[in-house]
């Protein structure tokens, strides 16, 4: 059987997958013993696993995540920061997402709030939705240039259409009027057609001083808060390092006493030297 052509129309239809487990299948003996439906079927099976892959990693790359390689996998539930590991594991699921509720998660700095989100928005790209990351001080600096380049319907349609948009670093600051309702037509776009994850230093019910107007504050707050699920964090900053301990110099040599002598330090034998 000629491979080679077979292989280069595989590759010039682009399917990689298809192509690549052809190749493996050609080495193994056992392959002999398939019949050409089941042959058929494993070429399927790896075209269809290549191109699952290949959409996953479009979306991880759009959606910009500030922590690229967080997973719920490797999340630490033994760190002191108060996580509810039965209401982390629900959301992992992604249930919330196909219900479009959203997700508040406050605490103070360092205890991984970013991360979890992270770790969330990575779990969502592998179940097929689409996911926008932006920290919310850069996010106003974007809205505010693009009004002025003429750029604004192109990033609001980006921030409105994502199944999951994150706003990362949520306050303290007060919002200004032109952030206020631009914030305001976000979240009415959003409302029931996605869900948002905002991250804050600040517990929820400060957020109305954030956004430092009643009316708008009500309405942001009413459309965000009443169907959202609430991971509050707490707990020492996770970024903190460990105090080195201080030598003890009369323990960093061993002594050896000799009757009559005075204490020596007992020299030790050289890396790779004799014992």
């Amino acid at each position: 059987m000629l491979t080679h052509p077979t292989l280069d129309q595989l590759r010039s239809l682009k399917l990689d997958g298809m192509a690549d487990a052809f190749v493996e299948m050609e080495t193994q003996d056992r392959s002999k013993d398939l019949s050409h439906a089941e042959w058929l079927a494993l070429l399927i099976d790896r075209e269809a696993a290549n191109r699952s892959t290949g959409r996953f990693r479009s979306r991880l790359k759009a959606a910009r995540l500030r922590h690229s390689q967080a997973s719920i996998e490797d999340v630490d539930y033994r760190a002191a920061r108060r996580l509810d590991k039965a209401l982390f594991q629900q959301l992992a699921a992604g249930r919330w997402l196909a219900d479009h509720r959203n997700l508040l998660v406050t605490g103070p700095c360092g205890v991984g709030k970013s991360w979890l989100s992270c770790a969330l928005a990575q779990k969502a790209c592998r179940d097929g939705y689409s996911v926008h990351y932006a920290r919310v001080p850069r996010l106003f600096a974007d809205l505010e240039l693009a009004h002025g380049d003429g750029s604004f319907a192109r990033l609001f349609r980006t921030l409105t259409k994502a199944d999951l948009l994150i706003l990362d670093d949520w306050g303290p600051d007060r919002l200004t009027a032109p952030q206020r309702r631009d914030l305001m037509e976000i979240v009415e776009e959003r409302y029931g057609r996605g869900s948002t994850l905002i991250t804050s230093q600040l517990p929820v019910d400060k957020w109305h001083d954030v956004i430092d107007e009643p009316t708008f504050a009500d309405a942001i707050l009413d459309r965000l808060v009443h169907n959202a699920y609430r991971l509050a964090l707490d707990g020492p900053s996770m970024r903190k390092p460990e105090t080195p301990e201080i030598a003890d110099p009369q323990k960093e040599l061993p002594m050896k006493e000799e009757a009559g002598d005075t204490s020596v330090p007992e020299a030790k034998p050289a890396k790779g030297g004799r014992k």
